[in-house]
């Protein structure tokens, strides 16, 4: 802390003064003891009033400008020192050094502005301000297809910030959006799938934009169907999978992500999921069964995906869903009978699924939860009847089965 303190003391004097490679120990001290205690430490900075000279050094690159964008990073860190930074002028000279070629700048320099917009609506105000998510975008742009390990560093210190920048704010996401985001996450997502840091910080930024209705169509426009089922297929732990799903669920809303996610094969994937976690008591897979046969009935509200599952009621997918019905498993019953549901939108297949008894395998669903009283289940299974009984020339045939109510 005395090394710390003669440091700050020295540069706050002398500032640009001091010669490179003084100046150069002195910042190292500073960074040295952030790592040491970095709360402490930030603090002793803030107090020296040191920040404003390192606006001030911001202004005219030297050989330190990385070393002052990483100990602004690292000072970033802690929630009251980020108005702080603001309010020093760090924000215009950062944004400024977005435009520079050297590598480490870019990064330290990502890193400090991603650190100062998190949770921080005064930094997020200053960066917009400052036109900091423009260039930062055009850089992603012009290297999302670079396979280095220093480019797929700065790409993923990229992305956080834009997710820092963007996080909870819409009129900020929509901002992203119009400069043409979108496109070049999924393109990064494809090319660099091999790279965990980078995709999942490339999932929480769709996680973040797929929420936004004007996305949607963005993402329509893209392959980003194919190449979220590509990498979900890849994925065996939990925790990865459900960061798919969240973007997924939120992405399938939409009618033509719906169709494009079932020609890219999620329905397969989720009937595995279904497959290997029915039997198991386990926390995890429980709510993976759960996420699994709920996105599914989701993916069935879509009139062309619907249909394509249907396959004329000989799809396989349509026949997994009807062993869900005589299931156990209260979850699968639930999501078998809002699949029935959607699949009778249509009055070919209502048709067709009372031809094949799907009526009295309803009623027999109704008749366990008579006991068992599982009221979800049980309005589930009934908007399926009612959805069933709407073609006229087959109501005679569901009530004929008992699912009418008697005359008063």
């Amino acid at each position: 802390m005395d090394n710390l303190c003669d440091a700050l003391e020295k540069l706050k004097l002398t500032g640009s003064d001091y010669p490179s490679d003084k100046l150069d120990r002195y910042l190292d001290c500073l960074l040295q003891a952030l790592g040491q205690n970095n709360v402490q430490s930030s603090e002793k900075i803030l107090q020296s009033g040191i920040l404003q000279v390192f606006a001030s050094l911001l202004n005219s690159q030297t050989s330190c400008t990385a070393k002052i964008a990483h100990i602004i990073a690292e000072v970033a860190k802690n929630e009251q020192l980020r108005i702080p930074c603001v309010d020093a002028g760090l924000i215009p000279p950062l944004v400024q050094l977005l435009n520079c070629k050297d590598q480490e700048v870019l990064l330290q320099t990502g890193r400090a502005l991603g650190n100062i917009c998190y949770d921080s609506h005064e930094g997020r105000r200053a960066v917009d301000q400052a036109g900091g998510a423009q260039i930062v975008v055009d850089h992603l742009r012009s290297i999302c297809t670079l396979t280095d390990p220093a480019n797929e560093k700065l790409m993923t210190v990229f992305c956080g910030m834009l997710m820092n920048y963007s996080n909870e704010n819409d009129t900020l996401q929509a901002q992203l959006i119009n400069m043409g985001v979108i496109p070049t996450l999924v393109k990064l997502l494809g090319v660099h799938s091999q790279n965990t840091p980078l995709t999942e910080m490339c999932l929480v930024a769709f996680g973040n934009l797929a929420e936004l209705e004007s996305s949607k169509e963005q993402f329509a426009s893209t392959n980003v169907a194919d190449e979220l089922v590509k990498l979900f297929k890849k994925q065996t732990e939990h925790e990865k999978k459900e960061m798919i799903f969240e973007v997924l669920a939120p992405l399938a809303e939409n009618d033509a992500i719906k169709l494009q996610l079932v020609e890219a094969g999620l329905v397969e994937c989720l009937l595995d999921i279904v497959h290997q976690t029915v039997s198991s008591d386990k926390d995890d897979d429980i709510a993976e069964l759960k996420t699994a046969s709920d996105l599914m009935v989701l993916l069935l509200l879509g009139d062309e995906s619907m249909q394509k599952l249907f396959e004329g009621g000989k799809g396989s997918v349509f026949q997994r869903v009807l062993s869900w019905l005589p299931s156990h498993n209260h979850q699968l019953q639930l999501a078998g009978a809002l699949a029935i549901a959607n699949f009778a939108r249509n009055d070919g297949n209502c048709i067709h699924m009372v031809d094949n008894g799907i009526v009295q395998k309803l009623i027999d669903l109704l008749d366990r939860h008579v006991e068992e009283g599982n009221v979800t289940v049980q309005h589930a299974a009934l908007s399926a009847l009612r959805n069933l009984a709407i073609p006229v020339v087959k109501k005679q045939n569901v009530v004929s089965c008992g699912a009418g109510a008697e005359e008063c």
